[in-house]
């Protein structure tokens, strides 16, 4: 089993930015690519980011291209999501999920977090 636990959402002005912050535990973090997701009220959940195991491939989806960054330290079993730019539209539950040596956007992914919310005021 792995746990993953996210922080860092907030509320936050349009143009503003965060940083999202998903802790793992309970297996070696280094084996497994890590993702973002997000739901909106009333939207199925949708890809956000994703990262390799061993960082060296990095996948976005194209309406956060250019503003998100993610990144992890398998040092810390982090995996972290900068959001900069942020828009009204990327108001939504954030989630981070864990695959077993693979990653990318149509992975199933095999660990969730509960989510953490983030709200971009106009």
């Amino acid at each position: 089993q792995v746990q993953l636990v996210e922080s860092g959402g907030g509320l936050v002005q349009a143009g503003g930015a965060l940083r999202l912050s998903c802790a793992a535990s309970g297996r070696t973090f280094s084996n497994y690519g890590m993702g973002w997701f997000r739901q909106a009220p009333g939207k199925e959940r949708e890809f956000v980011a994703a990262i390799s195991w061993s960082s060296s491939s990095t996948y976005y989806t194209a309406f956060v291209e250019g503003r998100f960054t993610i990144s992890r330290d398998n040092a810390k079993n982090t995996v972290y999501l900068q959001m900069n730019s942020l828009k009204p539209e990327d108001t939504a539950v954030y989630y981070c999920a864990a695959a077993y040596q693979r990653t990318g956007p149509h992975t199933n992914y095999d660990y969730w977090g509960q989510g953490t919310q983030v709200t971009v005021s106009a």
